[in-house]
């Protein structure tokens, strides 16, 4: 399987929420990072999909302009529409994927996107005001984590 090949694959079970699908496309040591979760090694990883496609309401995905800039480096532009579990707000989140990948796994996940905007569209009126603060960003990244710990101790 090529690494074009491997996003592909990652992507589309990520259309169908399929996270098994997706983590299986990780080394077991996968190092992943966000503007939400921040950084996320292994299990934390694999438990983050599962929780996120377990919980995704009204979701869709797209994903295109797979790129490859060298022999282990590729990114990818997705969009993910939802609704924000936590004030049922529609979510639209245009992202950006960096993945190194290595004996046909990813080793290294980083999305891109503007957390004051995703912010924004989350949390409404009180999101646009203190969005782009750190205080805001800080409770987001937080909840973020308190919610992926919860979830790891209920499986």
């Amino acid at each position: 399987m090529t690494n074009k090949q491997l996003v592909e694959k990652f992507y589309e079970a990520f259309t169908r929420k399929d996270a098994e699908t997706m983590n299986s496309c990780y080394a077991e040591d996968i190092v992943f990072s966000d503007p939400v979760f921040g950084f996320l090694r292994g299990d934390e990883v694999r438990a983050m999909w599962k929780m996120l496609c377990s919980n995704a309401k009204d979701f869709t995905l797209t994903f295109g302009e797979i790129t490859a800039i060298d022999h282990e480096y590729i990114t990818c532009k997705w969009v993910a529409t939802y609704t924000f579990s936590q004030t049922g707000r529609k979510v639209m989140n245009r992202a950006k994927a960096f993945m190194r990948i290595a004996d046909g796994q990813i080793i290294e996940h980083s999305d891109g996107f503007k957390l004051s905007k995703w912010i924004e569209q989350a949390f409404g009126f009180a999101g646009k005001l203190l969005g782009w603060t750190y205080l805001m960003k800080r409770k987001v990244h937080r909840r973020a984590r308190k919610n992926l710990a919860a979830y790891m101790n209920q499986q």
